[in-house]
């Protein structure tokens, strides 16, 4: 979330992984604070935050710095001076512009970057964002042509019941979340279930259920393969989603590894 950050140091830090790691890193960036008003408050306080209608501004200056040329630095006086990220660059991170909106699709095709769309926020106006961004995409001196990547919110166990049971806790703290109710630590899937909730909570929790992959390992396996091809995506981000049952650990997140090992188990290897 590059409004909380300055993109000179940004810069530095993937530059640095990009050293250590040549051509394994990737650097997302964001445009929005990605946190409640009273947490964006106090980062924008705090001085180190960049300001969000600059936001091109500082994307521009990331590519730049982390390039092999650098970034001109002007001053009032006239004087230039050329600042790189890196001494000596032997490659570029790759930059993913990230977002759930036109805008940011717009930007990302402007730039020529790859581009992320946050599916797992709320699943909605994903066909239109990716038209957006493939309809006006414009390559950059890469060369490159359009590449979309999008997150799923994933669970998976060895039957369906259980799936959907691990699903109830995330469900439930969607819904508070999205009625302003009191946000408390995730519960176990017996509390969820021993929970009562009004019907517009209900509702919210039934449409947010809609847009999740849940089920066996070879279930959400076959309805990732088919939302791929849907929407023609390059990549999905897995984000797993289990809760826990009462007994298992609430530091461990067994229900969520277990559904990567599930989904893993079905999934092709990539060369």
């Amino acid at each position: 979330m590059l409004p909380n950050h300055s993109p000179l140091i940004v810069a530095e830090q993937f530059a640095a992984l990009e050293a250590l790691a040549p051509g394994r890193i990737d650097l997302g960036i964001g445009r929005a604070p990605g946190s409640d008003p009273v947490i964006t408050q106090l980062l924008h306080r705090s001085g180190t935050t960049s300001d969000v209608s600059r936001f091109p501004d500082h994307v521009t200056d990331i590519l730049a710095l982390t390039s092999p040329d650098g970034a001109t630095v002007r001053f009032t006086s006239g004087t230039e001076y050329q600042v790189k990220a890196t001494p000596l660059a032997s490659g570029m991170p790759q930059v993913w512009l990230l977002g759930s909106s036109d805008y940011s699709a717009q930007l990302a095709a402007s730039f020529g970057l790859p581009y992320v769309f946050a599916n797992h926020f709320s699943g909605e106006g994903l066909a239109h964002a990716l038209g957006v961004y493939r309809d006006q995409f414009r390559p950059n001196e890469s060369g490159e042509g359009p590449r979309t990547f999008v997150t799923a919110n994933v669970v998976a166990a060895p039957t369906a019941e259980e799936a959907e049971q691990r699903a109830l806790p995330q469900l439930r703290m969607m819904a508070r979340l999205r009625t302003n109710r009191p946000l408390v630590p995730l519960e176990t899937v017996e509390q969820a279930q021993a929970e009562t909730f009004d019907a517009t909570a209900e509702s919210i929790m039934a449409s947010t259920r809609q847009k999740w992959f849940v089920g066996t390992g070879a279930d959400v396996r076959a309805q990732l393969a088919e939302f791929a091809a849907r929407y023609e995506v390059d990549e999905i981000m897995l984000s797993p989603v289990a809760g826990a049952y009462d007994g298992e650990s609430l530091t461990a997140a067994e229900g969520r590894a277990q559904t990567l090992e599930l989904v893993a188990e079905t999934a092709p290897v990539a060369a």
